[in-house]
């Protein structure tokens, strides 16, 4: 994980440090691995009760004016007319070659302003290509200094009840602003039920020691939000996902309503209906490795004959599978045949069968 020295640190260092947490360095910033109970417990705890996560390191904007439709409509393969107030939708940012540059979360909060929740690896690359999308329209694209907590788990709404703060109204990708300068949405990256809190750092400490005060929440690190996600299927950018991936190859056209996937305003357009044409060489696919070896990201996959079929993106142990679980890109016309395949770990072959996403089932409160 790296030095934290040059890193940036988090609002809430200071709890995190009391509560015993091991750094390491992620996306530029000194973030929380684990914390005491480890891993495993936490990975846990957050499946069973309810897990606090600080994502302080992602990043907020407001984007605003009579022209953000339309701006919005021209970054991503989304039709944000077809969003009502309240209502949050997992996008993509394309480039020309509809290359995969960030997956966002847009939540329309009015009229003409939206919330788009980006990811820190890509926040200023981000905040420069809507910037210069934005050029010459009436939009203004504003990051937002927020502190970013997610509770995620079963008793998420319960506990948040408790502290006085009744969510029970939304459903899962739905967001609204509870007071000025706060922004809330029943979202996650665990799989599990569970809401996003940004708010001013004046506000967040109070909040994240009355949480952590009840005995259903226990802080969560970046460790076991890796094996959530990984359990739950989800993407890490970067690792899963990048500017050399298409929605086709990373099997994310869900994420594109249907009248776009043919073609629109957005960049990237042209060249992701033609990659809809090709077809996928090699797609992204879940895979379970024989045994209770975990195959880590950049493993590479080999079929029978030890020609290469792939690489694992995402690897390691799912606590609440019971098993290591893996992603990554296999080659088409294996998936199609059904091939064996292998994991080459240090000369060893680890057989490992493609399965179904997710390992653990979602468990989102839909309306």
């Amino acid at each position: 994980m790296g030095d934290t020295g040059e890193l940036k640190q988090l609002p809430l260092k200071n709890l995190h440090e009391s509560a015993g947490a091991r750094f390491g360095g992620f996306a530029g910033w000194s973030m929380p691995i684990t914390y005491p109970a480890g891993v495993m417990k936490e990975h846990l705890h957050t499946r069973e009760h309810a897990g606090l996560f600080d994502i302080s390191h992602m990043r907020l904007f407001d984007v605003a004016g009579p022209d953000a439709e339309g701006v919005l409509a021209r970054a991503c393969p989304l039709d944000p007319g077809q969003l009502s107030t309240g209502q949050s939708k997992l996008t993509l940012l394309l480039n020309e070659a509809a290359g995969i540059l960030d997956d966002l979360i847009v939540t329309r909060l009015g009229a003409d302003r939206f919330k788009v929740v980006a990811n820190a690896g890509n926040a200023d690359s981000d905040e420069a290509h809507l910037r210069a999308l934005a050029k010459g329209h009436d939009c203004t694209i504003a990051p937002l200094d927020r502190v970013f907590l997610a509770l995620q788990g079963p008793e998420s709404e319960a506990v948040l009840k408790a502290c006085g703060i009744d969510l029970s109204h939304l459903y899962f990708m739905q967001g609204f602003e509870p007071r000025d300068g706060w922004f809330t949405s029943r979202s996650g990256y665990t799989g599990e039920d569970g809401f996003e809190l940004a708010l001013p750092a004046a506000d967040a400490g109070q909040l994240a020691e009355k949480l952590l005060a009840d005995e259903r929440v226990m802080w969560i690190g970046l460790a076991a939000r890796d094996s959530l996600r990984l359990e739950a299927g989800l993407c890490l950018h970067g690792q899963d996902i990048g500017p050399d991936t298409t929605p086709v190859d990373a099997a994310l056209l869900w994420a594109i309503p249907k009248e776009l996937r043919d073609g629109g305003p957005y960049v990237g357009s042209q060249a992701l209906v033609a990659a809809r044409a090709a077809g996928a060489a090699r797609k992204r696919v879940g895979l379970m490795p024989e045994g209770r070896q975990p195959v880590r990201a950049g493993t590479p996959l080999v079929d029978a004959n030890g020609a290469a079929a792939g690489q694992i993106t995402s690897g390691g142990f799912g606590p609440s599978a019971g098993a290591p679980v893996a992603m990554g890109y296999v080659a088409t016309d294996l998936i199609k045949s059904e091939a064996e395949l292998f994991a080459e770990v240090r000369g060893n072959r680890i057989p490992v069968r493609i399965h179904s996403l997710p390992f653990t089932p979602h468990r989102y409160r839909k309306g």
